[in-house]
Order: structure tokens, then sequence, then C-alpha cells
């Protein structure tokens, strides 16, 4: 369903490396992140208010929260495609990534406030009104998390999104804390115990652990995390099937957002060759690496006196 969408409101939407196709696919999840989580928010709010369930409302909450990221979604897309200024020259693609760490950090929020409100219901236990008809409705709205997981998931990897990644996580979370929340609700219904306060200490801990994880493999991107080892071999995959090259050495790449990396490399060339002829070589292999990669890559010659290559 989701590549039908893409293809009806996504134009171009095989260019994912170009910038603004990449944007209006976080538009697009975005948007059915907005309404997909208003509709849950309404809905549970309401069954949780009928069946005076505080798990129930915090998990409706939480979907209110989810709708809050999708508007950081979209902004954050938008934000990380302006132009490079005198003050940004790399431009501003790391503000996708600052926008995955809001988005752990309200996820974090959330999951203290669920806490905070679970532990007050275990300590002031009230009853919980079951009703069957709500709580099949309820199991029906764990469809609508489970496609939201799965289109995010589907748009992250596409475009490389951390953001959409995050949120395609917080999805299956929510999946597995609505479920929690409905189990909890029919033990209540045998157990002469505050179970539906002990679920939501569960739930929140999840919530947390999920935000903490967002947001800690986030702060090691903006920090300056190493290449992936796929990213370096095939660098110098393409560096070193060039006959003229004899050796490769400091290789650097630096992450200013998805699709907008910057390196440097020295490589090692014979000091008979001609300058010309050997800026010539490096130039070529710049240019394959960008078209192939999209790295933006500096080649610095060494030169070196004759050695046989291996």
């Amino acid at each position: 369903m989701i590549k039908l969408i893409i293809k009806k409101f996504v134009k171009n939407y095989n260019d994912v490396e170009n910038k603004y196709v990449r944007e209006s696919y976080g538009i697009l999840s975005g948007i059915l992140g907005i309404l997909c989580n208003l509709f849950l928010f309404g809905l549970k709010l309401t069954i949780g208010l009928i069946m005076n369930s505080i798990a129930i409302i915090s998990d409706a909450f939480n979907n209110l929260s989810d709708m809050g990221t999708s508007i950081v979604t979209i902004l954050g897309v938008k934000m990380s495609n302006s132009l490079p200024d005198e003050e940004h020259p790399f431009g501003h693609g790391r503000i996708e990534y600052i926008s995955s760490l809001i988005v752990s950090f309200i996820i974090m929020l959330v999951g203290f406030e669920l806490l905070k409100s679970s532990v007050d219901k275990i300590r002031n236990p009230e009853e919980v009104i079951f009703n069957p008809i709500l709580m099949l409705i309820l199991l029906m709205s764990i469809l609508v998390k489970i496609w939201m997981f799965s289109y995010n998931t589907y748009i992250g990897k596409t475009i490389n999104s951390s953001i959409n990644k995050a949120t395609a996580a917080d999805s299956l979370n929510d999946v597995i804390a609505t479920s929690a929340v409905i189990l909890s609700t029919v033990i209540q219904r045998y157990v002469n115990a505050p179970v539906d306060g002990f679920v939501g200490v569960l739930v929140s801990l999840i919530i947390i652990y999920t935000g903490f994880n967002i947001s800690k493999d986030t702060v090691n991107i903006l920090l300056g995390q190493s290449p992936s080892e796929e990213t370096v071999e095939k660098v110098c995959s393409f560096i070193q099937k060039n006959e003229y090259i004899i050796g490769i050495h400091d290789l650097r790449i630096h992450d200013y957002g998805p699709g907008r990396s910057i390196g440097s490399v020295h490589v090692e060339l014979l000091d008979s060759l001609e300058l010309v002829h050997a800026h010539s070589i490096v130039d070529k292999i710049e240019k394959d690496i960008m078209s192939q990669t999209g790295i933006d890559i500096v080649i610095h010659v060494d030169p070196v006196g004759k050695v046989s290559k291996i």
C-alpha cells in the first residue's frame, strides 16, 4: 500500500539520491504519521476515559507525542535541505539527525510521565471497567501501528533516513505497549491487584529504553563516528582498481547528513608521472567515487619511488 501512495504523491520517487525527492518522502511520512496518530489518540483517549484505565489513557498520550514527532519529521527534512551559507558551508543536512534526537527526547519524556502516572495508579488503584466491544476496537488499532512500522521502515531504508528508522522503532514499541495494555485489562478482571498500574510501568520502561537507544545512535553520528566497513571497502576498491595507484592511507569520511558525505584520502603515485597526468588520474577517481557513492572526496597525492605493485 505504501508503494502505491509513494507513486501517487512523490514525484520521481526512484531518484532517492535527489535531496528534493528525499524531502518529499519525509513530508509524506510525516503527514501519514500525523493523521494516524491523531486518529489513535482520539480513539484511545475515549476508550480510556470510558473504562477508567490509566494504561489506555497513557497509551493515548503516547500516540499524541508520536504526532508531535511527525511534525518534527516534516520540519527536519525541510530545514535540512536549506542551501549552504557562510556559517554552514557544508549545508544543513545534520538537522535531520538533530530532529531524530528531538524525537528520542520526546519519547523518553512520554515514558517518564507514563511511569509517574502508573506508579500513582499502583499506590491508589481504581476499578477498571471492562467493555468487550471497546477492547476489540483497541485490538484493531494495533493494525494501524503495524502499518506505520512497516511504511516507516520501508521509507527509512529507501532514503536512508535516521528519523524514519527511529519512528519505525517507536511504532513497533507502540504495538507492544498496546498489546500489553489489552492483556492487563483482561487479567485485571480476574485478579485483585493493580495490574493496570504495573503494566503501565512496564510500558513506560519500554518507551524510555527505546528513546535512549535512538538518542545514543544519533549522538554517535553527531559526534563523528567512523564510517562503516562497507563504505571504506567501497571507496578503497574504486581507488585500488586504478592501475597507477600504488598505495592508500589516511582515509577520512565526514557525515554532514544523509547523502552529504565529504572525505579525503592520500594515494601513492610514482614520482616519475607528469603532474598533469597525475592530476587527471586523481580527478577521474574523485568523480567516479562521487557518482557511485555520493561521497565528495578530495585526493592528496604522495609521490613515491619505483616499487612493485602487488
